[in-house]
């Protein structure tokens, strides 16, 4: 054990934020710690550090264990360069190497017990450095600068000149290459793209030392963790396993502990009712029974009622009508800002009841096709066709639907006028506005409160065409789950560009990529994506990605341009027959796994009746009964020959 927690107590005023506190780390753990907004996860890291004081408890470090921190608001000093900073951080591998060449010219100087003596310390030095990995720090350096998303023409950039995001990442980087035996990550995934966070999973799941992260990314989680903390109601769960075994976990817990608060509730009720019956009789013998009732009733140790989002808060999506199968059709698309040129000749199309991630590195052009797709940008070329009856809904993060002279409550009731208050009241809970939130003027919230109020508006919307520029920012977990349980229900059509890889995993049917100007489609969800996404690159667009005719891409079977002829050249995308080639594997197996069922069955059948074949055989009283006796035994013969048989298929099946 390298770090323990117990009985962390803390409250600001009134508001107690952590109750009961208990947990350990041992090293190479990795443990995420999960929770609602405000369950107090920073609260916790903050007395993990020591920058907080918990009312009561304690934690306990062990000896010469190192605690290395990022948080959301980090600071790096300006004065440097990206490589500088980064080489600061292993300062203490340059002072020994330092060292040891001053040593190394000592003992060009030395002789006798001095020489032995300064050599002694020499290789003691060394050994330290070689430990440290001090003969390759610098290829550990350019790797993690890689792997963060900068280039080598970034080497000499000032820190100064940086984004606030960029920033985040050197101190990430100063942070991992300073090895400390415990990482301690506050929302590390916030800041970075696709591939770099690829990476960082990489790079934790295999750190030596042990590693504390709180994230609202659970893909990320996933990926990383063996250990998950929950903080709910100010109190610790510790789970042991990824976040999907927490998640089915925690659903089975919440169940349990749902059914037994109601079992309690429907309990006091019962007894409540009792004793207001004792009482209406009004008889001294009934009074004091009431009275024993009541006392008993307040010994009772009531069950707190389980965090879980209400029914009626779960949203429910339906397009008011449906569109033609065909609902968009993209053709030829170009874009370029000045000298940057994005793309120049992408298509794709989307059906009907399709559900499309379009994913990307930053600064490809993703949120640029869905805004030219809603006419909010003009594409220099290109055709962009809307099918029948399409009724689109988007959100941006800009956030031009609000108004910011209406209070939020003002701002739904005015846009959904035959919607009752219970009805708006429940939507905007789901998005984390409850009480008196709701009367908030829209001009005083923040950017994140603005995108979670416009993609409530949004899923009230009579829209059949969903189209969403990172819907999941700003959500904790459980309003994510919210948002992806109705959109996984959604019989309309949905596009959107989204960095949360576990929000695809659960929503999307088909993924498109752009990647060096170029779209490339995956049939399946984000897993299917990550197993073949070069092989698929490869497959639909060779090496000869340069070339115009680069951007085509065939998206489904069949395609069919709207209210045209269908092009006869048009065939399944490689993605599409991979995905039907694996549907296809799967249902070989369970029709396979259903038939050594069957067998299984059938052989139990067989074995029963064998054995009751031979307790009529061996029944004394049967011994003189000749026809009983033959039919008995033709019965145990053809039994014998089906189970045989039998045997033999499950083998088959089983090899």
């Amino acid at each position: 054990m390298i770090l323990a927690c117990q009985n962390i107590q803390k409250s600001f005023g009134e508001k107690t934020v952590l109750k009961d506190i208990n947990f350990h780390i041992e090293n190479r753990d990795k443990c995420a710690i999960v929770g609602i907004n405000g369950a107090g996860k920073t609260t916790l890291l903050k007395i993990i550090l020591g920058e907080d004081e918990p009312d009561s408890g304690q934690v306990v470090i062990a000896r010469d264990v190192r605690v290395g921190y990022l948080s959301q608001t980090q600071d790096t000093e300006l004065d440097n360069t990206i490589y500088g900073a980064m080489q600061d951080a292993k300062r203490y591998i340059l002072d020994m190497e330092q060292r040891m060449r001053a040593l190394e010219q000592e003992m060009q100087e030395k002789t006798g017990d001095e020489l032995a003596s300064i050599m002694e310390a020499y290789n003691r030095l060394s050994t330290t450095y070689d430990r440290e990995n001090g003969y390759a720090y610098e290829s550990e350096i350019t790797g993690v600068i890689a792997g963060l998303g900068f280039t080598q023409d970034d080497y000499d950039r000032p820190i100064e000149t940086l984004s606030g995001g960029q920033k985040m990442r050197v101190g990430l980087g100063r942070l991992l290459l300073s090895h400390p035996d415990i990482i301690i990550l506050d929302e590390p995934t916030n800041h970075l793209d696709m591939s770099s966070i690829s990476w960082l999973e990489g790079f934790l799941a295999s750190y030596p030392g042990a590693v504390i992260v709180v994230s609202h990314d659970r893909y990320f989680i996933d990926k990383i963790s063996n250990k998950i903390l929950e903080i709910d109601q100010g109190r610790s769960t510790m789970y042991n396993g990824s976040y999907s075994y927490y998640s089915e976990e925690k659903a089975k817990k919440r169940k349990a502990a749902m059914n037994e608060y109601l079992k309690q509730q429907a309990e006091i009720a019962h007894e409540e009712a009792v004793i207001t019956k004792l009482k209406q009789f009004n008889r001294e013998k009934s009074i004091k029974r009431a009275e024993s009732r009541e006392k008993k009733l307040d010994k009772i140790e009531r069950i707190e009622k389980p965090t879980e989002v209400s029914a009626d808060m779960r949203l429910k999506l339906e397009p008011v009508c449906e569109s033609g199968n065909d609902v968009l059709l993209v053709e030829g698309l170009a874009k370029a800002f000045g000298d940057n040129k994005l793309f120049d000749d992408l298509n794709m199309d989307i059906k009907r009841g399709e559900h499309v991630a379009l994913i990307g590195g930053n600064g490809t052009g993703k949120t640029t096709i869905l805004k030219m797709i809603n006419r909010m940008l003009s594409k220099d070329n290109g055709k962009i066709t809307f099918g029948s009856k399409v009724r689109v809904g988007y959100f941006d993060q800009e956030h031009h639907d609000l108004d910011t002279r209406k209070t939020i409550f003002e701002e739904m009731s005015d846009s959904f006028p035959d919607m009752n208050n219970t009805r708006i009241r429940n939507v905007l809970a789901a998005f984390l506005f409850t009480g008196e939130d709701v009367f908030k003027s829209i001009g005083d919230l923040s950017g994140g409160e603005r995108g979670r109020l416009s993609l409530a508006k949004l899923m009230l919307s009579p829209a059949n065409f969903l189209i969403l520029d990172e819907p999941t920012n700003h959500l904790d977990i459980s309003s994510k789950e919210i948002l992806e349980d109705a959109l996984k229900e959604y019989t309309g059509t949905i596009l959107y560009v989204s960095h949360d890889r576990y929000f695809i995993n659960k929503t999307a049917t088909r993924i498109i990529e752009l990647r060096n100007k170029v779209l490339t489609n995956f049939v399946g969800d984000f897993d299917f994506y990550e197993e073949n996404r070069d092989r698929l690159y490869e497959l639909q667009h060779g090496e000869n990605t340069g070339s115009s005719d680069d951007g085509k891409m065939e998206m489904t079977s069949s395609v069919q341009s709207l209210g045209g002829e269908k092009d006869s050249s048009d065939t399944k995308s490689e993605g599409r027959l991979e995905y039907e080639s694996k549907k296809a594997q799967y249902a070989a197996e369970r029709k396979k796994a259903n038939e050594i069922k069957r067998i299984e069955s059938a052989i139990a059948e067989i074995e029963e009746k064998l054995a009751d074949i031979d307790s009529q055989l061996a029944d004394p009283a049967n011994g003189t009964n000749v026809d009983l006796l033959v039919e008995l035994s033709r019965k145990k013969e053809e039994s014998e020959e089906t189970l045989l048989e039998l045997y033999t298929r499950q083998e088959e099946l089983s090899e």
